[in-house]
């Protein structure tokens, strides 16, 4: 490691700590349209002599078509070779000046992202190395036939893991023909019949000004911020968004996926399909689930299935809002003998939520606890670029943050109680046991 980089890591982990003790506003956001129509979302934090960056783009693997696999496939190659640099190349540029690259996706966006130090010494080498990366990709051909081989190996071993077996399934029974059944990882069959020059044009269309938006946080100024943003609109392909993905069908019957399993755990998962991110029943929703299931170890979930009867070792929920529904979902790890009494429990247990609500208490104690925590969730760069490539990706309020402590407490028992009874159906869920012979239900 390089002594750019433990002194960039160091800072980050002082500013981590600085600010965890104290209580911390949420800085204003500053948003405008580049020229050739990139979005950019800007928070100045001159704190640290740090920059970070996120590329955002519609181009997850809801975009994938009949080709599972090829946005994962898209976003990975791009620093195998760019402007005539190979992957080693981009790796040493990078880590000569102590700037931290990635890309990922997952099925609504990819996502690239650049960590660097913003003395110009060190920021502008960064800043060409990313523009490179993500505005003249190369797609180098032996690069390419090793990612494909690297994903099949990867869908492998995912077969092996029942985590992963329940999850696949349950995308599947949940979404049927929706873009959101399929795994991004993709299959072994589409994987190999994706081409470079599906990747080349899957890039081509998806990887332009006007499906991407650019988030920066860091120790630059508004003219700074300009500038770079400039450089990366005026180097990006123009070109326009993506069409908005289908609708979400509603579950209409009940349905259960049992899938044979040689492991020591069998993993349940239940849900439907849930919210959208902006859903106006959003908060009464999150602050529920809270109680119910999404609070560890104080959740109503975990009090009466793990602690009360010992009937599993894991037990959660949540509501994962996308661009369209994402799902809602109840997911626990039990013993083979014990899943159906663990099942049932876990249902029940939501029944009683969705008639009852929480307590007053309940639901005290947990808007305390998410407001409590939000703070923590914003005090560092790298959590506030997030936070802000998400309100620009999904088109929420720009003073989302700010008033993200009031529509919490404002939450009422009764909120609660009436979006429940509204957005979920348990005569109509979808429930995946991945387990021994065993694992079906009682």
């Amino acid at each position: 490691m390089s002594p750019s980089v433990r002194w960039m890591r160091l800072l980050s982990g002082i500013l981590t700590v600085a600010l965890a003790g104290t209580a911390v506003a949420a800085p204003k956001i500053q948003h405008w349209v580049a020229d050739n129509g990139l979005r950019v979302y800007f928070i100045s934090t001159p704190e640290l002599p740090i920059l970070d960056i996120n590329v955002a783009i519609d181009a997850g693997s809801a975009r994938d078509g009949e080709l599972p696999g090829l946005a994962r496939l898209t976003a990975a190659i791009l620093d195998e070779g760019a402007a005539g640099l190979d992957a080693d190349a981009i790796a040493r540029q990078f880590e000569n000046v102590g700037a931290e690259f990635s890309a990922s996706i997952d099925r609504d966006m990819a996502s690239l992202s650049l960590r660097t130090l913003s003395d110009p010494r060190y920021l502008d080498p960064a800043l060409d190395t990313f523009e490179a990366v993500l505005t003249r990709p190369d797609f180098p051909e032996r690069d390419f036939d090793r990612l494909k081989n690297q994903l099949v190996v990867a869908i492998r071993n995912s077969e092996q893991e029942p985590g992963k077996v329940a999850s696949k399934a349950f995308y599947q029974a949940l979404y049927g023909d929706h873009p959101f059944a399929t795994p991004p990882i993709g299959t072994r069959e589409s994987v190999a019949r994706i081409s470079r020059d599906d990747v080349r044009d899957f890039y081509r269309q998806y990887y332009v000004t006007g499906n991407a938006q650019l988030a920066m946080v860091g120790d630059i100024d508004r003219a700074q911020a300009q500038a770079v943003a400039a450089r990366i609109d005026r180097e990006l392909a123009k070109g326009k968004a993506a069409a908005p993905l289908p609708p979400v069908k509603p579950l209409t019957e009940s349905t259960t996926v049992t899938i044979p399993f040689p492991s020591e755990q069998v993993h349940v998962l239940i849900g439907q399909p849930g919210i959208r991110r902006g859903d106006p029943d959003y908060f009464p929703l999150y602050v529920g689930n809270h109680v119910l299931g999404g609070s560890g170890f104080t959740s109503r979930l975990v009090k009466e299935v793990r602690e009360n009867r010992g009937l599993s070792y894991s037990v959660y929920s949540y509501f994962l809002p996308n661009k369209v529904s994402g799902p809602f979902q109840l997911g626990l790890q039990t013993r083979v003998d014990q899943a159906g009494a663990a099942e049932a429990l876990a249902r029940q247990t939501l029944e009683d939520f969705i008639v009852e609500g929480p307590t007053e208490k309940e639901l005290a104690d947990s808007k305390k606890n998410i407001t409590g925590g939000f703070p923590m969730s914003i005090d560092s760069n790298a959590d506030l670029v997030g936070y802000i490539a998400t309100i620009g990706f999904y088109g929420l309020p720009l003073d989302y943050m700010d008033t993200l402590t009031d529509k919490v407490n404002a939450v009422t028992r009764e909120d609660v109680l009436s979006a429940f009874k509204r957005r979920l159906d348990v005569e109509n869920m979808v429930t995946v046991i991945v387990g021994g012979e065993a694992a079906s239900p009682e």
